[in-house]
């Protein structure tokens, strides 16, 4: 990857050896692990996200997801494909940033939406 003056341009990319993790290092030094499940939980795909903010699913049993494959988009992203052969989602790497900083709180809002549902 190349270095950029954008503080959020990553230095490190990196998937596990097992597939269920991808780790991201910053150029401004944040570090981040993030788990595939909340990847492919909160990817930003139309097919996630829906078209309005009212329209937004909660993808179940996604505990065992893998992520297969990484490619880049430009250079300002990454399109992750998964296990479950979810590869729509264009993951920025604002928006990387952003999960890592708060993937705390959005697991446990999946967490709560998957117990709504029943």
């Amino acid at each position: 990857m190349n270095a950029s003056s954008d503080p959020l341009w990553p230095s490190e990319l990196r998937c596990s050896a097992d597939k269920k993790y991808l780790s991201i290092r910053f150029e401004n030094g944040d570090n981040f692990t993030l788990s595939a499940e909340l990847l492919r939980v909160e990817s930003p795909s139309a097919e996630v996200q829906g078209h309005g903010s009212d329209q937004k699913k909660t993808p179940l049993n996604k505990g065992d997801v893998q992520i297969l494959g990484i490619e880049p988009v430009g250079s300002y992203a990454v399109r992750l494909i998964f296990s479950d052969s979810h590869d729509t989602g264009i993951f920025s790497w604002v928006l990387l940033h952003d999960y890592g900083v708060r993937q705390e709180a959005m697991m446990a809002d999946y967490q709560s939406r998957v117990v709504a549902l029943g």
